[in-house]
């Protein structure tokens, strides 16, 4: 992995060319947003807004099949989270930018951040003492093994996206390397379809995690009454 690059810094902090992307990105998500959303109709819907409904609709029908009757709850996190890494992914055709999913420590980031909502959406579900009996269950020894379990899934799933990105990127510089312009647009379109595949991966998995998590609390605390 190469050494990141610094932009400028505030003291001890440093910002890096991947903070600066990862800036840049949200701002052109966050304006896209506003421009797609702003003259919505209920009566004759225009085809930019008839596509984004059926995406939403897409995303609601993926998590109905795991977690029936939740998707209100679930639909904000995980419908954000593949369109940023979807988005975050892809960045790196831009001439001159590198994906941030190429960088650990945004995968890393993403990966606590998915270790987070699955307790939170799980303490949602069934109240804390009713989750947090599960880690004792059946027997108080396993305690330990519970929590390896979490980190070791977590640890796996931030390097899994960081290592797929960026050698995706890696392989892509190399054909072109050798094989020059010659075969841009293949390796182009080869690219897009392994980008949207990673972060397709990525929220599917984590929309596992959150939904076992979720089964598991429920099942349990029906079986304590």
């Amino acid at each position: 992995m190469e050494e990141a690059v610094v932009i400028f810094a505030f003291g001890p902090v440093h910002i890096t060319a991947t903070v600066v992307t990862t800036w840049g990105m949200l701002l052109v998500l966050g304006v896209c947003a506003r421009l797609a959303t702003r003259d919505l109709s209920t009566d004759a819907p225009g085809m930019l807004q008839t596509a984004l409904e059926g995406a939403v609709l897409a995303v609601e029908n993926a998590i109905e099949g795991l977690v029936a009757g939740r998707s209100a709850l679930l639909l904000p996190f995980i419908g954000t989270l593949w369109l940023f890494v979807g988005v975050a992914n892809l960045t790196g055709l831009v001439p001159g930018l590198h994906s941030p999913t190429g960088d650990l420590s945004t995968t890393a980031a993403l990966a606590f951040l998915v270790f987070l909502s699955v307790h939170w959406f799980g303490i949602r579900a069934v109240g804390f003492k009713a989750y947090a009996r599960h880690y004792l269950s059946p027997n108080p020894i396993l305690l330990p093994f519970h929590l390896l379990g979490e980190l070791s899934r977590t640890l796996a799933l931030a390097v899994r996206l960081f290592g797929n990105i960026m050698s995706l990127e890696m392989a892509a510089l190399l054909i072109l390397l050798v094989a020059g312009l010659l075969v841009p647009v293949p390796i182009l379109m080869l690219h897009i379809v392994e980008a949207l595949v990673q972060a397709y991966i990525f929220g599917t998995l984590t929309l596992i995690y959150i939904a076992g998590g979720m089964e598991a609390q429920q099942e349990q605390s029906k079986e304590k009454e």
